[in-house]
């Protein structure tokens, strides 16, 4: 990869949090960071890992189309849903996933968007290896998938879409891990009808230990921003 200065940045894991309160507080940490660099000040970086109860996002460009089911039976199920500004089309967070919300100053590591995306991508890559696991890019899917193109086999692990201004970052990643891959059946996730999903436990065959996953993922976030 190519060397680039590191983002400084603070770490806070939030636990199981409502999605609500988790977009508040990484949208308050995105706009101090904003205001920060329109006074000329350095802001603080952030990185919040955390889980969501169940809820289903649609980005600003997402299909409704791609929710399946009515919303009075997500109302009945327990799962919540919200349109956000972040890129990308529908997807799911809940327990058992790590979500990931980087609220990052682009400008102090010199990256643009796109290879933001990339590094992301990478960071997530390196931790599959971690579990023996190859994690690989999707040409124009955005993610990180496992045998993306064996035909009837590509599955998706971590979803990633975000929002920027002026090279400030929120919104971020959803990586499974323990996850419970059947809410996913209620839409068809980031918009694909032809690919799956997975989960670390499900390829592993066994449960994962969670807080180590966060652990080595927050290691590697150090490593690579």
């Amino acid at each position: 990869m190519e060397t680039i200065e590191h983002i400084s940045f603070r770490f806070e894991d939030l636990g199981r949090i409502a999605y609500a309160d988790a977009l508040r507080i990484q949208t308050e940490a995105f706009e101090a960071l904003l205001e920060a660099k329109r006074t000329g000040r350095e802001g603080v970086s952030r990185l919040f890992f955390c889980e969501h109860e169940p809820v289903l996002t649609l980005g600003k460009h997402g299909k409704s189309s791609n929710l399946l089911v009515p919303e009075a039976l997500l109302r009945e199920r327990g799962v919540a849903l919200y349109q956000v500004g972040r890129g990308g089309d529908i997807t799911y967070h809940g327990p058992g996933q790590i979500t990931g919300y980087p609220v990052f100053d682009l400008e102090r590591g010199r990256l643009g968007l796109r290879q933001y995306i990339e590094r992301l991508e990478e960071v997530v890559i390196r931790f599959l290896a971690d579990y023996g696991l190859r994690g690989e890019r999707l040409a124009g899917a955005t993610g990180v998938w496992l045998d993306p193109h064996v035909p009837g086999k590509a599955r998706k692990i971590c979803a990633i879409g975000v929002k920027s201004s002026r090279f400030v970052t929120m919104h971020g990643f959803a990586l499974n891990i323990n996850t419970d891959l059947s809410y996913f059946s209620l839409i068809n996730p980031c918009g694909f009808t032809d690919k799956g999903v997975t989960s670390l436990a499900q390829e592993l065959g066994v449960p994962v230990g969670f807080e180590r996953a966060k652990r080595r993922l927050e290691n590697l976030f150090e490593r690579y921003f």
